[in-house]
């Protein structure tokens, strides 16, 4: 009680009052994972506030992936009919072109002895509005929108809430537990003092969508071709291209301007040649610094780190996502009782935090492995002009044992370490 009102007075001078509050659960970001691990927490019964720095969810080329077991979690929470009437398409298939003009199938979700064998192509936010219209249907859930959280407030060597600027002016809100899901470029994270180590990576993303009649099909189609590389997803009336390139290239693609820009993309792909004309200026292609690396310790005395801000991951895949809610959920699990039972509140409350990261841990490093290698033996080779087509042996192998394409989906799919939701969380649909 000291210490609040000690906090009150110093923020309290001349003509700026800044606004002192207090929860017991303060997430930072809005995304997937953070708004999965806010809806867990409050089912628990737990006082959660979600800071949001946007005002809406509406930001395109994030990702729009649901992969199955973030399907069978919203089965889970009874949230999985209500996801059923957003628009989406269903990837089934991973597919390369092979070296005889075919197609190889490298991972087929239909394999997978799930109720939900599928990606979900889904405009991101659409998922995070129906996850936050959940939460805010319990009583000890609050949202924040427009809340940018610009630093930890600190007790000592203690994280005890945040600072956050809003609309109507600046403010801090104190908490037991600070958990970011604020991204790669996490504020908290940062502030925190968090070490990471960071993997090279030699190539960057760029983004675009391209107008299309065809009808979304049920496979997701990498093309290849002399140092170029682009995954092309199909959605409903459209195509949305992820085009890889060397890292430090966007500049000189931005000189060039939209016009090379398109003679370049239509050489990759000629059979979107027409749609890309849709492409009016460098504005409508984003550009994604790829970053792969992983903080040695996620945690910190009144502070979590989960997601992206814990591990930020390539977009090779498409598992980031995945990953992140799985993280939320474990943390969900793990953090709950605790929470509830005022333990987070002590000095020596670590010891629940670093349970989340050595349940988290190894898969994180699985996948992170898995993509550096797919990194160094596929994508840097095809960007340097080493590869052009998939290896024969592969497709030989593959079209004579297709149920070995069980194993990538798998691993895409669902993760080395699956979570599933508390009891205490589950509803009916």
């Amino acid at each position: 009680m000291a210490l609040a009102l000690a906090w009150l007075i110093a923020m309290t001078s001349g003509d700026e009052t800044r606004v002192l509050s207090r929860t017991t659960c303060a997430i930072v970001g809005g995304g997937p994972a953070g708004l999965v691990l806010g809806l867990l927490l409050a089912r628990a019964g737990i006082q959660v506030t979600v800071l949001e720095k946007h005002a809406d969810f509406l930001r395109d080329f994030r990702g729009d992936t649901v992969h199955p077991s973030t399907l069978g979690l919203l089965d889970e929470l009874g949230l999985f009919e209500r996801f059923a009437t957003l628009q989406q398409s269903h990837l089934t298939r991973v597919s390369v072109p092979g070296a005889d003009g075919g197609q190889v199938v490298l991972a087929d979700f239909s394999r997978l002895p799930l109720r939900h064998p599928y990606i979900a192509m889904v405009p991101q936010w659409d998922l995070l509005n129906l996850l936050a219209d959940a939460a805010a249907s319990e009583p000890s859930f609050t949202l924040l929108m427009e809340h940018p959280v610009t630093g930890v407030i600190r007790d000592g060597d203690r994280v005890v809430g945040v600072d956050y600027d809003s609309t109507v002016g600046p403010g801090r809100l104190s908490a037991d537990l600070t958990i970011a899901c604020d991204g790669r470029w996490s504020v908290v994270r940062q502030s925190a003092d968090l070490p990471a180590r960071e993997f090279p990576v030699g190539f960057d993303v760029w983004w675009y969508r391209v107008p299309s009649d065809s009808k979304g099909d049920d496979a997701l189609l990498p093309r290849i071709g002399v140092r170029r590389a682009a995954v092309v997803i199909p959605r409903e009336g459209y195509r949305q291209v992820a085009e890889l390139r060397l890292k430090g290239a966007d500049p000189g693609i931005r000189d060039r301007g939209i016009d090379v820009f398109r003679k370049e993309s239509a050489e990759l792909l000629p059979d979107l040649a027409v749609g890309l004309a849709g492409l009016s200026s460098m504005d409508d292609v984003k550009h994604l610094d790829v970053r792969v690396d992983r903080l040695q310790r996620w945690y910190a005395p009144g502070v979590l780190c989960i997601g992206d801000a814990a591990h930020a991951m390539s977009p090779v895949g498409g598992v980031g996502i995945n990953l992140a809610v799985q993280d939320a959920v474990a943390a969900a699990r793990l953090l709950a009782r605790p929470l509830r039972e005022g333990r987070l509140a002590h000095a020596n409350s670590t010891r629940y935090l670093a349970r989340v990261q050595r349940r988290r841990m190894i898969p994180t490093a699985l996948l992170q492995r898995l993509q550096r290698v797919i990194h160094a033996a596929v994508i840097m080779r095809v960007l340097h002009g080493k590869v052009t087509t998939p290896p024969p042996l592969l497709g030989w192998v593959l079209e004579r044992v297709p149920a070995l394409t069980a194993i990538p989906a798998f691993l895409i799919g669902v993760g080395p370490c699956p979570e599933r939701a508390p009891g205490w969380a589950r509803r009916s649909s």
